[in-house]
């Protein structure tokens, strides 16, 4: 009987659909696990296939091709530790969200997944079946528990596992970040150990996937909830721990807890891993936007920069008649302190000849917000032309606020392919300038100091698409703007709710109404790192066509 048990947790970085990279990746863990003598090795949910897959999965084609993938790994990793990874598995008609166990040469055994997630960003009932409940795994005369993600959420997994003879817990998780969510997932592993009496290893994968990002942060648990060891957060890393059988059964003896940064930095470390992963998952090496000397496209520059490297980063000022020196100088400013490219083109040229052409359409008529979209949508041609010439995807700068109430013009500033700060609202990006410029971390790639001047903080947020334009002038200050989004959007409140809270009336309808009309907008916007459980897009899908307003 043995009295050891060591296992490798290997929280790492998959890339939806790059099968044979990410069979590398497991491939070269199990290797290091080998070397340090682990009897097993633990990768996440969908660590093969990469997650989430959505409806890429239902293609037979790439099951096949995942299947073929394992089995190759298993041939690949015949002699050394037994190796658990994630992936899909036909049954029949059947399909399922499945962790397999390979060992000597050849899968050994296959978990599926109990509860199927439907919620937020969540769709498995759609594309997986459910299995029945089943019990442990035995590797090396140990039986390991093996329940997969949701199915640690709820006791019955884990009980049915530990009623079976289930020693040790191993949860492969593909937990997708949002703000404050570690002691979420810390007091559901904590109920567990204290129901079934067995240490835990939660493995959570890390990096971005569309607007996704996992935050790592894998953590063991002996039973009675004590924490024994706890993994960095939005890092790839591998640990071994090690497990000794006591007369009270199984536990881990203590290792490294690594202390975890506070919301506004795991916030800003998923802006920047979010690009980073989408920019190299998608091929991208560099991205540009336009740099106005506003508080938002200086931030999303700082972000590019310390994702990239300023040299991959082309910061662009496009003025008209209606910017002020200050923007000029501060956009220089912004460039310069970052160290990227900074290119100047002014539009006054092109937007006299949309004028012209216009005229003979437009005459008799007034002025008004078409004039001013036509200078956006202007410099959404011409920062798309660059993007097209050099190979440099674009950068969009709305924050959640803007993005919430459509404010902002389609085709326009809306114009590209990544909006890093998307689920941000305006209040906090504020507080996230303020925190960039304070604080310098090893990977952030950008200069450390105050690269955003407290100009661009301090002054009142403009468009400047006409004269002495202020965002105040269209909307309740963003104080109050945000806090009633916040009613409105994340916590799917009422005007009532509103009011209670101590918002006026008109100030809360108004937002309401803008938040309806603007979904056509977001439907076509680009996609975005998710810091929230409410972001836009999965986690909030509402009609573009809706006429119901309340009526309180």
């Amino acid at each position: 009987m043995a009295d050891r048990f060591r296992l490798m947790l290997a929280q790492l970085n998959p890339t939806v659909g790059d099968l044979n990279g990410n069979a590398a990746q497991a491939r070269d863990a199990w290797k290091a696990g080998k070397a340090a003598g682990a009897d097993l090795v633990a990768l996440p949910e969908m660590s093969i296939t990469g997650y989430q897959t959505q409806d890429l999965v239902m293609k037979p084609a790439f099951i096949n091709d995942a299947v073929a993938t394992i089995e190759k790994l298993a041939a690949d990793c015949a002699d050394g530790p037994a190796l658990a990874v994630g992936g899909p598995f036909p049954d029949g008609t059947k399909l399922h969200n499945s962790y397999y166990v390979l060992q000597g040469g050849k899968v050994a055994a296959v978990t599926h997944k109990y509860f199927l997630p439907n919620f937020n960003v969540f769709d498995e009932v759609r594309l997986f079946s459910r299995d029945a409940l089943q019990g442990p795994v035995n590797i090396n005369g140990v039986r390991v528990g093996m329940p997969i993600c949701e199915d640690a959420w709820y006791p019955d997994v884990v009980e049915a596992m530990a009623e079976t003879g289930a020693e040790i817990l191993v949860i492969p998780n593909g937990s997708p970040y949002f703000r404050e969510k570690f002691d979420f997932r810390l007091n559901k592993m904590v109920a567990r150990v204290v129901e079934a009496g067995l240490p835990l290893a939660y493995l959570n994968m890390t990096g971005g996937q569309d607007d996704q990002v996992f935050d790592g942060g894998s953590f063991v648990l002996n039973p009675g909830g004590e924490l024994a060891v706890q993994m960095p957060v939005l890092e790839d890393a591998m640990t071994l721990v090690e497990f000794e059988r006591t007369d009270t059964g199984w536990r881990a003896i203590p290792g490294e807890v690594h202390v975890h940064p506070d919301a506004m930095e795991q916030d800003y470390n998923v802006m920047v891993t979010g690009l980073r992963d989408y920019c190299r998952k998608t091929g991208f090496g560099k991205v540009l936007l336009g740099l106005s000397g506003g508080i938002d496209s200086a931030i999303v520059a700082t972000i590019a920069a310390d994702a990239l490297g300023p040299e991959n980063v082309r910061c662009v000022m496009l003025p008209s008649e209606y910017t002020s020196e200050a923007s000029l100088d501060d956009a220089r400013d912004v460039a310069e302190n970052l160290g990227c490219r900074y290119d100047f083109v002014p539009i006054a040229e092109g937007r006299q000849a949309i004028t012209s052409t216009l005229a003979p359409l437009f005459e008799g008529t007034e002025p008004d917000l078409t004039e001013e979209n036509i200078q956006s949508r202007l410099r959404g041609l011409l920062l798309m032309a660059l993007s097209n010439k050099f190979g440099e995807m674009l950068l969009t700068t709305g924050n959640k606020s803007e993005v919430a109430v459509g404010y902002a013009t389609i085709y326009g500033d809306m114009a590209g392919g990544y909006n890093p700060i998307k689920d941000m609202y305006k209040t906090r990006v504020f507080d996230c300038c303020r925190w960039r410029n304070a604080n310098h971390r090893p990977w952030m790639k950008a200069p450390e100091g105050e690269v955003i001047p407290a100009r661009v903080i301090s002054k009142p947020p403009s468009a400047e698409l006409r004269p002495d334009q202020k965002d105040s002038d269209s909307l309740p200050d963003y104080p109050v703007l945000d806090a009633i989004l916040q009613i409105l959007v994340d916590e799917d409140g009422s005007i009532e709710d509103c009011m209670a809270a101590g918002f006026d009336r008109a100030d809360a309808k108004k937002v309401e109404h803008l938040l309806y009309i603007s979904e056509y907008k977001r439907f076509q916007s680009a996609p975005g790192p998710r810091l929230s459980p409410r972001a836009f897009w999965l986690d909030r899908r509402y009609p573009i066509v809706n006429r119901w307003r309340e009526q309180s």
